[in-house]
């Protein structure tokens, strides 16, 4: 498994969809969520700061669910590039989504002061919609598992429209 993202879906997003709080590269105060590829799997790398605790030791679940809500449709759009013959960094700009479902398990709290990965495996449910089955691991423990279902986003809310 990777433990770096180099080139990141969120990278080649035009600068009017950056701007997410939680994978928006514009986005000052955000998370800075980074999703790639490793194999045919998506991961997305993150280490939680003190402040997003739940309880002493232990990260805020809301965070884990932005992780995986924007993992989900970071790792669709990264499904559909492909799926067209691109990866990221190729010139071609690389589809947006929207999250239209978002269905998280909490399986182990999950301890504070240790690195999050996102991994997930795509699943195409529709020409426009996939499912992104996804686990959350800190370190070997996995600590949430997910679905995100995502559709393209509408031509009148992209930025050439």
């Amino acid at each position: 498994m990777i433990n770096q993202i180099k080139h990141a879906i969120q990278d080649d997003y035009p600068d009017d969809f950056s701007h997410c709080y939680g994978c928006g590269r514009l986005n000052q105060e955000g998370y800075h969520f980074r999703t790639g590829w490793d194999g045919d799997k998506t991961v997305t790398i993150y280490t939680p700061e003190p402040q997003h605790t739940a309880i002493p030791g232990f990260v805020y679940g809301g965070l884990i669910a932005s992780l995986i809500d924007c993992h989900g449709t970071g790792s669709a759009s990264l499904a559909l590039h492909r799926k067209h013959g691109h990866e990221p960094g190729s010139t071609q700009e690389p589809p947006r989504f929207v999250t239209a479902s978002l269905h998280v398990d909490f399986v182990k709290p999950t301890p504070q002061g240790q690195t999050l990965k996102a991994v997930g495996t795509p699943e195409e449910i529709h020409p426009k919609k996939f499912k992104i089955h996804t686990e959350v691991y800190a370190g070997d423990t996995v600590c949430a598992k997910a679905v995100v279902t995502a559709a393209v986003m509408p031509a009148a809310f992209t930025a050439n429209n």
